[in-house]
């Protein structure tokens, strides 16, 4: 079978490789892909968003599944318009895509379904949000662009201060474009963010491996939020039984909330979470596989993902057996061009990736922001690359991926250096949790 994958980033690269191994994939295409996918499968030079051209390129090449990488795309409609075209689609509708694209139609349908989230408040004017944080009691307050803010519109507050300051970034400087028109103000959650993703056709869902990812730019969680600096798993924190209680109290009332609003939903159910002394409750919906999170799912999923993905486009995921896992550990640092997240140099020659991948054979690096220019690869985003690493546990893990990360140079490269740490300042509560992948009916 011939498979599309649309997308330009580490996420992508990800899944191309992923796909591009299962004997049921003749040939991968990605559109347009980036210098790491072209060594796996065909680049086609269509944007995401010229979703005319992403149609008639499914049809002219006889594509029989189209994996949707961004967010973007999906929350613009494209999977709507390949599956009228009779393309299978993983990947949800734009009404589906709501969860992620409006932060506000999200807290409501939590709140409507009764689904654990912290109390908030939405605003379309600034003035009356920073007149709601004034009389604000009880701080942090979060502060959230409600659009599509590349992983970056969501503000801490510790005061009032802070609090206008975030609101004129948004509403008024308009840091996040059109994502700020509106603004979600909520309480601040105590605990342990955790990251959970489902596979879902709207009937099924399918619940994978936990990942742990680091937002923040600095080292200790610190500076400003990325779209991911680092990822880990397995994640010991989540045992079997927190696991449960997610699946429980979040996953399967997602979906069922979504079938219940006449929404079918077929593609990724990324659940944002915060672990308080009260149980799991949702910060945020993501309707697409994370980056870097994927690039650790993928290095982990041990056997054929392609019919998880032909299954979920179809409607037929029940019929499916769960993934196989590698036990091992994996870690994945990303590493980053200067001056990133705010204003990203690009265009520095990078040199040394293919000796970082010939350092252990337990050793990818997916490409993110890349070009070539000749016969040299140069950055061309903020996110630049993903090392990834396997190993028995969690520090060999990260010390494979840190001594590889090394070996690759350019000008103004940078990473976090404590990329699966904050295991080490937790109780060892247990691996259960990646025992065994679960496959619930939620309908």
């Amino acid at each position: 079978m011939k498979v599309l994958v649309v997308g330009r980033g580490g996420r992508e690269h990800a899944l191309v490789w992923k796909i591009a191994r299962s004997p049921l994939v003749d040939e991968v295409i990605c559109a347009p892909g980036n210098p790491g996918t072209v060594e796996l499968g065909r680049n086609v030079d269509v944007s995401p968003d010229d979703h005319a051209a992403l149609v008639r390129l499914a049809l002219d090449e006889r594509v029989e599944l189209a994996v949707i990488g961004p967010e973007r795309p999906l929350c613009e409609g494209l999977g709507d318009k390949l599956r009228a075209a009779g393309v299978p689609v993983f990947g949800p509708g734009a009404a589906g895509a709501r969860l992620e694209g409006s932060k506000g139609f999200a807290k409501d349908l939590l709140e409507r379904h009764r689904i654990p989230t912290a109390p908030s408040r939405s605003f379309d004017r600034s003035g009356l949000a920073k007149s709601f944080l004034e009389g604000a009691t009880a701080w942090p307050q979060v502060v959230k662009a409600d659009g599509l803010a590349d992983g970056k519109g969501v503000y801490i507050c510790a005061d009032a201060k802070e609090g206008r300051a975030a609101v004129d970034a948004i509403m008024e400087e308009r840091r996040h474009g059109r994502a700020g028109e509106r603004i979600l103000i909520e309480e601040f959650q105590e605990g342990v963010e955790a990251s959970v993703f489902a596979i879902s056709d709207g009937k099924t869902i399918l619940i994978l491996e936990p990942v742990q990812d680091h937002k923040q730019v600095g080292e200790g969680d610190v500076g400003p939020n990325t779209g991911g600096m680092g990822v880990y798993s397995p994640v010991p924190h989540l045992t079997r039984r927190l696991h449960k209680q997610i699946e429980q109290r979040v996953l399967v009332p997602s979906i069922h909330a979504l079938r219940h609003e006449g929404i079918e939903f077929r593609g990724i159910l990324f659940c944002g979470l915060m672990l308080t002394d009260s149980g799991p409750r949702v910060l945020e919906y993501n309707v697409r596989f994370g980056d870097p999170e994927c690039q650790a799912l993928m290095r982990r999923w041990k056997s054929d993902i392609v019919p998880v993905l032909v299954a979920t486009a179809n409607g037929k995921l029940e019929d499916i057996e769960p993934p196989v896992w590698d036990s091992r550990a994996c870690v994945g640092v990303v590493a980053a061009s200067d001056g990133y997240p705010e204003s990203p140099r690009k265009g520095d020659v990078i040199e040394g990736v293919s000796a970082a991948e010939r350092s252990d054979d337990e050793v990818v690096v997916f490409q993110a922001g890349t070009r070539e220019a000749g016969p040299d690869l140069l950055t061309d985003g903020g996110r630049v690359l993903c090392v990834t690493a396997l190993a028995d546990d969690l520090d060999g893990a990260r010390d494979l991926a840190y001594t590889a990360y090394d070996r690759i140079s350019w000008d103004g490269k940078f990473c976090r250096r404590d990329i699966g740490k904050r295991e080490e300042s937790r109780p060892d509560t247990g691996n259960g949790a990646q025992d065994d992948a679960l496959a619930t009916p939620a309908g």
